[in-house]
């Protein structure tokens, strides 16, 4: 801290004598403004409920909000120290660490990141994770969905474009804990489908239908694991949402039909601009039922996307949410799998910001106020998702929903998965790509990744190679391309690249049951899935800054095959010899001291072949010879496992120079499997395996 004793003391009275500040629990306070106006706020779009003061502040508590208000704009200023290492507010652009960086939270469609120098991107997370050199955290909360800036140039200085808002911070001995407690605060990740956890293949845009048959049956032709196929906006007639054109998609249902026989499922893009087609069922729907954001004079707004002139559903009111979640029953009677909410910024073309003018009206009901645009801008993305995830759910009651959405707000993890937008192919972005999911991670959103290859422009074979070989361990893992670029699928540069995108991918399939672990401890916790590598010892300060590499939950960590001298975690990590014959694009994965880790025996095809019937423990001992893991396995899809059906195992191990042995044991939930397991002891780069065994106890013999 700044050693402005006397000062920092009386600033604490001042915030103290506020109206409502206080703990709400251990090591989290909330500090109001004498000012605030809770209806301009509240209800929390990121809080998921409301807060309760349980205690005063203590005196010792050093990050005192100092609030100010000019009567249109708000501001916060917390000081902290210079060793202070910053990460967070969520989709940004440029290194992982934030010191000396600004943003500007204000959702926008900025292609290839290059309006507003990068600082305005698809989402807004106003939050900020801090790491002090001994390793103790705290997390920075902006309860505010107004237009605001975070500059970290010097200290940590908000400035809202609206009224005064409280501010939330949290205390904790580490960074983890951090997330933790962020995560209860504003929720976790719905346990999404195992299916939405396996490799996609997108474009803008497969079309006509047949074109996206050749891509299913190319893929299983070529044995390349995959499990979704993407439909951007080409499927649609004239871009109206909840259509399909006529000559290229003539029937729908059974082009679904046809990629489930190949094991894959399909996902379809809908965007929030409805044409102003008087003759358009569903624009004739949304009049009638008075469903549309309001201009300044009252009238429905209309923007031009791209159907041309549309107008916009206000979801702040419950019964246009209503409406619009009704909209998917037929949608998805049609054999769709899930749904990709995008240019919900929301983007409107012929305006010179790109969006509605901040002087909309949005006329809320039930919870939400009345309000202008500025106030909901940020959370029209969120509001959206919510809406048709409602409305999924209601049209498949029993599977779990899959959304994917472009933007979204601090808390919008409840609702959908994310990804980085409309990237460039070129190394310069996918190098880029790692601190922005790791950012993206560590502000409670850990279902994103890039669009592997690249969105924009032409990638070459290299280039996706080395792409494909390191986004296979993101969260989300998706190629996608846009029109009149060269084609990214895996084959799509020759044998060599084929080769390379294969070897990845089956990676992938084989750590499905170390990765569904990771999303059921998101799920649960809100752990995030990918890491960065200072989590492995949050006192090695020479980690903080590392944006190469990063860890894939807390026991692997990958390097990619580019990366130039990063900086690794210290210990006996070991390499795990996936493949015989190595190529110049697999990323070096190795296994953490101390860990287990559970792998698939065989490479799925698809996660309708998927199971854990046969599982390989991977084990790394540490210098105690001690390790240990989870699996985590229930249904794939379903609720069944809120109600219990689902298997928590625990593996504890044990080596010394003559045997490595592990111990099994269920620890949750009623579901049995017949299950057999072996041992990978992995120990100066090379694997021993023991024999299969369904026993509690295996062993592994190290005698000669």
């Amino acid at each position: 801290m700044k050693k402005y004793i006397l000062l920092l003391f009386l600033g604490a009275q001042l915030v103290l004598r506020g109206q409502s500040s206080g703990l709400i629990a251990d090591d989290i306070a909330v500090f109001y403004p004498e000012n605030y106006e809770a209806e301009r706020h509240q209800p929390s779009f990121a809080i998921k409920r409301e807060l309760e003061i349980r205690g005063k502040i203590p005196r010792q508590w050093t990050l005192i909000p100092q609030f100010g208000y000019d009567g249109e704009n708000s501001t916060v200023k917390i000081d902290i120290d210079e060793d202070v290492d910053l990460y967070g507010n969520g989709e940004v652009t440029g290194s992982l660490r934030r010191n000396g960086t600004s943003v500007e939270l204000w959702n926008t469609d900025n292609y290839v990141y290059k309006k507003h120098e990068g600082k305005r991107l698809y989402q807004s997370h106003p939050w900020l994770l801090g790491v002090r050199p001994d390793g103790t955290a705290f997390g920075v909360l902006a309860d505010n969905t107004w237009k605001q800036d975070f500059d970290l140039k010097d200290d940590i200085a908000i400035t809202s474009y609206g009224p005064p808002f409280r501010m939330v911070i949290i205390e904790k001995n580490s960074p983890q804990e951090v997330m933790h407690a962020l995560a209860d605060l504003i929720g976790t990740i719905p346990m999404p489908p195992l299916w939405a956890l396996g490799y996609q293949q997108s474009r803008y845009s497969y079309y006509p239908s047949d074109s996206v048959r050749y891509i299913a049956r190319e893929f299983r032709k070529r044995k390349i694991p995959a499990d979704v196929i993407w439909m951007d906006i080409d499927y649609m007639d004239g871009y109206r949402i909840f259509t399909f054109d006529k000559q290229g998609f003539p029937d729908p249902r059974k082009l679904n039909r046809d990629l489930h026989k190949l094991d894959f499922k399909s996902v379809y893009m809908i965007d929030p601009g409805v044409k102003a087609d008087e003759d358009y069922g569903i624009y004739q729907q949304g009049t009638e039922g008075s469903h549309w954001v309001l201009d300044q004079s009252g009238n429905a707004f209309v923007g031009e996307v791209w159907p041309g002139d549309c107008v916009f559903p206000d979801y702040t009111r419950p019964e246009t949410q209503k409406w619009w979640a009704s909209l998917y029953g037929d949608f998805m009677k049609l054999g769709i799998d899930g749904v990709w909410n995008d240019m919900n910024e929301p983007a409107v073309f012929d305006s010179d910001n790109f969006t509605m003018p901040e002087t909309n009206l949005h006329r809320g009901g039930g919870d939400l106020p009345q309000d202008i645009h500025r106030r909901y801008h940020n959370v029209y993305g969120m509001l959206m998702v919510k809406a048709s995830r409602e409305g999924i759910l209601k049209a498949s009651p029993g599977k779990r929903p899959f959304v994917l959405s472009r933007a979204n707000f601090l808390g919008g993890q409840r609702y959908a998965a994310t990804w980085t937008g409309d990237n460039l192919s070129s190394w310069e972005y996918l190098k880029l790509s790692v601190p922005m999911s790791l950012n993206l991670s560590l502000s409670g959103q850990p279902f994103n990744g890039p669009d592997i290859g690249g969105f924009s422009k032409n990638a070459d074979g290299d280039l996706l190679a080395h792409w494909t070989a390191i986004g296979v361990y993101f969260p989300f893992c998706r190629n996608h391309s846009s029109k009149n670029t060269t084609s990214q699928e895996p084959w799509a540069f020759g044998e060599t690249i084929e080769d390379a995108s294969r070897k990845a991918i089956n990676r992938r399939y084989k750590l499905l049951p170390y990765l569904y672990t990771l999303f059921r401890k998101a799920h649960t916790a809100g752990t995030p899935v990918m890491q960065p590598v200072f989590f492995a010892d949050v006192k090695d300060l020479s980690l903080r800054g590392e944006e190469e590499t990063f860890l894939l939950g807390e026991d692997l960590l990958i390097i990619p095959q580019w990366a130039e001298r990063p900086h690794l975690p210290g210990g006996k990590w070991e390499t795990i010899p996936f493949e015989e014959e190595q190529d110049d694009y697999q990323a070096t994965v190795k296994l953490r001291p101390g860990a287990i880790v559970p792998i698939a025996d065989e490479v799925f095809q698809s996660t309708e072949d998927y199971n854990t019937r046969k599982i390989v423990l991977l084990i790394n001992p540490d210098e105690e010879g001690k390790a240990s893991g989870t699996l985590y396995d229930d249904e794939g899809n379903g609720f069944g496992f809120e109600k219990g059906i689902y298997s928590l195992h625990r593996f504890t191990g044990s080596a010394d120079d003559n045997e490595v042995r592990v111990e099994i044991k269920q620890t949750e939930g009623s579901r049995k499997l017949r299950r057999v397991y072996k041992i990978g002891y992995i120990h100066d780069g090379l694997i021993t395996y023991s024999d299969w065994s369904a026993d509690e106890v295996i062993t592994l013999s190290l005698e000669k």
